[in-house]
């Protein structure tokens, strides 16, 4: 029996390693965002290469030091004046936030204020005669919340109302979005004039500017190192993979969202499916390697209300939505390859730590306990692991590079993301999977838990020496158009 167990939990592990690496095995497909006009971002006015770009900017009870590190953001963002718009979706309820939004905007002349009113506002028809029209909206057609107008009071409902309305005045428009501890990249903008030549999809990476401010924090950091900043860039894969958003700093054609109904309200996050979606009806992913700064969660447990959102919205989208959106079954196979490497995290710990004590036994002991087979296996999956661990901290050491000019801080960093912290914290990571499941079995997740934001990138931003701001400036040249 001990042997059987043994060996379906090591079977079970070894693939979950080997998908991880089939996914880095999978081109990337990157836009050249150097490659860009040279006389895009000295326009004063409309430029032939210029699209019209849209940023719309979610915001729940947000304190308005965090909004405005962000607009600060926006105001290094070069482009040619006229053609951007960065717009702040407040609920219309939210007071204290569109009070701050409004004494934000005295400073920033391009940020726009748009209030989300209640779904029973009369605003919200071209909302319902759009889903109506439109079948590739399967959530308003089918299932047991079709033609439910009361949607869901969190950010994908700000984003559904300001989309249409974006769309009645800016159809041929690119729309972007981020969260309201984002801050953009110098040459935000201009990745998405340049990538959109060749690319339906694109998506920034992003790095995390509070990686030391508590040990929660580098931890989390190092979780976007390895996923956003390393992993993720290989789905694109010249379009033959499905593949997600991030939720923040990324574009879409609006005209290409409306065809395809724009954001289903009732998962517990969008990004997976809109991106899925997307993927489906033929639209290819490009990744813009200029990342934006944001901010984790200061403590373990608001970390656990962050990631089991994400557990439950990936478990929710690879579910029903993948056969609605008209994904065949091999192409639903693929996409669901996409959890793996976080479902991994449940079989990581014991999975390593039973491969080495097999390997131990097997070499210290005059009688072996498992065949040699099992013997191979055990050692296969470490080698495997210990590979992922060592593309894990390579990627780490390159984005280092992006937050600190110091090799005294990169160091301190690394030193504390070492392999013992690191598997500690993937029995962590079981607590946020756990209860994510439960949130996803339970058909939770239909309000905005929102993670609290501190304004924790505040000296980073303003700090004109820190990699990541120097080098997308050097890229762009002048500071934007106010």
């Amino acid at each position: 029996m001990l042997t059987v167990v043994f060996a379906i939990f090591q079977v079970a592990f070894l693939g979950t390693l080997l998908a991880t690496l089939f996914l880095y095995t999978r081109r990337v497909d990157l836009v050249d965002v150097a490659g860009g006009p040279a006389d895009l971002l000295a326009a004063t006015g409309p430029h032939p290469d210029a699209p019209e770009i849209i940023v719309l900017y979610p915001v729940l009870d947000e304190l308005e030091a965090t909004m405005r590190t962000s607009m600060l953001g926006f105001a290094r963002a070069a482009y040619p004046q006229g053609r951007r718009r960065v717009v702040a979706i407040p609920n219309h309820d939210d007071h204290a936030t569109i009070a701050s939004l409004r004494r934000v905007a005295e400073e920033h002349a391009f940020l726009e204020i748009l209030e989300i009113p209640a779904t029973s506002d009369a605003s919200w028809a071209p909302v319902w005669a759009a889903w109506e029209s439109n079948d590739k909206a399967y959530w308003w057609h089918r299932g047991k919340r079709a033609h439910v107008r009361d949607l869901p009071p969190k950010k994908t409902r700000q984003m559904v109302y300001a989309l249409y309305t974006m769309a009645a005045r800016f159809p041929g428009a690119l729309l972007s979005y981020i969260d309201a501890d984002s801050v953009v990249p110098a040459d935000y903008f201009l990745g998405a004039a340049v990538g959109i030549r060749d690319y339906d999809v694109l998506q920034n990476t992003n790095v995390c500017g509070n990686a030391l401010a508590t040990w929660a924090t580098t931890m989390f950091a190092m979780d976007h190192m390895l996923w956003d900043g390393s992993l993720y860039q290989h789905m694109s894969a010249r379009g033959r993979h499905p593949f997600y958003v991030l939720g923040k700093g990324l574009f879409f054609k609006i005209s290409d969202l409306l065809e395809l109904g724009g954001f289903n309200p009732w998962l517990t996050i969008e990004d997976p499916e809109v991106g899925m979606r997307l993927w489906t009806n033929g639209r290819r992913l490009g990744i813009i390697r200029s990342p934006l700064i944001e901010e984790v969660p200061r403590s373990f447990s608001a970390g656990i209300t962050q990631r089991k959102r994400w557990v439950a919205g990936f478990f929710q989208s690879l579910a029903s939505p993948l056969s609605e959106m008209g994904m065949t079954l091999p192409q639903r196979m693929r996409a669901r390859i996409n959890l793996v490497p976080c479902a991994s995290l449940l079989l990581s710990p014991a999975g390593t730590a039973i491969g080495i004590w097999a390997l131990v036994m097997a070499l210290t002991s005059t009688r072996p306990m498992f065949a040699l087979w099992l013997q191979v296996l055990s050692a296969t999956t470490v080698a495997l692991t210990v590979l992922l661990i060592v593309i894990g901290q390579r990627a780490a050491v390159r984005q280092t590079g992006l937050i600190w000019a110091e090799r005294r801080e990169r160091v301190r960093f690394l030193a504390r993301v070492n392999p013992l912290f690191t598997y500690l914290y993937w029995i962590w990571w079981a607590i946020p999977f756990a209860v994510g499941m439960v949130m996803y079995a339970s058909d939770g997740g239909l309000r905005w838990e929102r993670t609290p934001k501190v304004d924790a990138n505040h000296e980073l931003v303003r700090d004109e020496e820190t990699p990541v701001i120097a080098a997308a400036e050097a890229r762009t040249g002048s500071p934007s158009d106010q």
